[in-house]
Order: C-alpha cells, then sequence, then structure tokens
C-alpha cells in the first residue's frame, strides 16, 4: 500500500524550554508556538515524550492535562496546569 499525503507543510516556529519545580513534581517541557494549530501551542513533556496541543482553556481542564500528559497525581497534575495557565 503506497502512503498517501494529507500534507507536508514547513513553517518558521518558536520552541520554549522551561524546566519547572513545584511542591510534587518537575517538569521539562518545550512549548512550540506555530500557525499550524489555529491558535493552540504543541506542548511536550521532555521527561515521557507525550505532547499535546493545548491552549488556555485546554490548561485549565485538569482531567484533560492528566489524560494528554500521562500525569496520575492530582497535585502534580494542578502544578502543570497552573503552569500552562499562566505561560501559554
Amino acid at each position: 500500500m503506497d502512503p498517501h499525503v494529507l500534507y507536508d507543510e514547513t513553517e518558521q516556529t518558536t520552541t520554549r524550554y522551561v524546566g519547572i519545580t513545584g511542591d510534587h513534581a518537575r517538569f521539562d517541557l518545550a512549548i512550540t508556538t506555530t500557525a499550524h494549530f489555529y491558535g493552540k501551542r504543541l506542548v511536550t513533556l521532555i521527561q515521557t515524550g507525550r505532547a499535546a496541543i493545548v491552549n488556555d482553556e485546554d490548561a485549565a481542564n485538569l482531567p484533560y492535562v492528566m489524560e494528554a500528559f500521562n500525569v496520575r497525581d492530582e497535585r502534580e497534575a494542578q502544578e502543570l496546569s497552573q503552569f500552562l495557565v499562566a505561560n501559554l
């Protein structure tokens, strides 16, 4: 079977690398700004390689943050959520 390319685009992006620590966890993040995701950011949790396309509303949604980044502890997810809401 030949693959069907759905899109193939190249653009300049900006990536911010940031390490944060709270009372319950440390997170190393890459936050990529691109026009490709309609105003959302591509956030990658470097420790696990998990990535999600996130806006302010998504970042404030604790169950979404826990699922997207595979964070099982609610306190850790809250720290990540608070940082993302303040920094996206």
